[in-house]
């Protein structure tokens, strides 16, 4: 059964960021006017949760189809799990092991605010993540709306971020901060703006994270881990921020461009498997 715009509902998760998308079964076909306004209600809240879904690895990249290209595994090959089954599309976040091997990636642990794939070229505009298994506790994920991000930034920081680079680097075996002291070239990075304008929407965002974010290119370096610092309290923002508690069948949405998002600790000792896909972008150089 195809689902049609009339069943569509759209409730706020927050008042800055996320929005629950009701009446849609992701199983299910879409009409062109209800992909067309879930489009419109992506670009208004950043983040968009579908409750209650049942799907396999083809419905969720076929829903993907609908916002992109769908996207390919960045993570080299020396770092995923041997005899595990690998989809190019298809990343497994999750902490459970088969033949003593993990069968996917970030295990367990928190995880700092980050934007996917800005250590990309062309990062990665939407990334859609699927919940299947899920501990008794913790392993939320917090999202934070890197438009409002920007705009509480002052005046006087606006000015002296305009035009500025930032090296994005990235190494796949931890989820420590990279120690750029040495010899870079074996990690994934790239240099992006500091601060971007949106290719669809055209507003600004801040386009830094503590995660992946190094340093200001061409900046001392005090004078770089000043700023950044400076910038990265948008993560102390709870007026920017709406943090999901997940539920099996949750599947969740967002824009990388115009986004960040963490994850809190949880038991190490029980199960927890989410599946992700993402779409493809494009460079974000003005």
């Amino acid at each position: 059964m195809t689902t049609t715009l009339e069943k569509l509902e759209i409730l706020p998760l927050s008042p800055t960021i996320g929005a629950e998308i009701r009446g849609v079964d992701l199983s299910q076909p879409l009409d062109d006017r209800t992909v067309s306004a879930i489009k419109v209600a992506w670009h208004d809240h950043i983040v968009l949760l579908f409750r209650d879904q049942d799907i396999d690895t083809e419905q969720q990249i076929a829903f993907a189809e609908h916002f992109g290209d769908v996207g390919t595994r960045s993570r080299p090959a020396e770092r995923r799990p041997e005899g595990a089954d690998y989809n190019a599309s298809i990343m497994l976040v999750s902490n459970i092991k088969k033949d003593g091997e993990y069968i996917g990636s970030l295990p367990d642990g928190e995880m700092w605010f980050h934007h996917d794939m800005c250590y990309d070229r062309a990062p990665h505009k939407g990334t859609f993540l699927y919940a299947m298994e899920l501990p008794s506790t913790g392993g939320n994920t917090l999202f934070a709306n890197m438009y409002a991000a920007y705009e509480v930034l002052s005046d006087e920081t606006k000015e002296r971020i305009k035009g500025q680079r930032a090296l994005q680097i990235y190494d796949f075996a931890t989820r420590e901060v990279v120690d750029i002291s040495g010899d870079i070239a074996k990690y994934k990075h790239e240099i992006q703006p500091v601060a971007i304008t949106h290719p669809v929407t055209g507003k600004k965002a801040l386009y830094v994270n503590p995660l992946i974010t190094a340093r200001i290119e061409d900046w001392p370096e005090d004078e770089s881990r000043a700023l950044l610092d400076e910038l990265f309290t948008f993560g102390e923002n709870p007026d920017i921020i709406y943090e999901h508690e997940w539920r099996e069948g949750d599947l969740i949405m967002w824009d990388n461009w115009c986004s960040c998002h963490a994850r809190t600790d949880f038991p190490a000792s029980e199960r927890r498997m989410l599946r992700r896909c993402t779409v493809k972008g494009q460079p974000l150089y003005e």
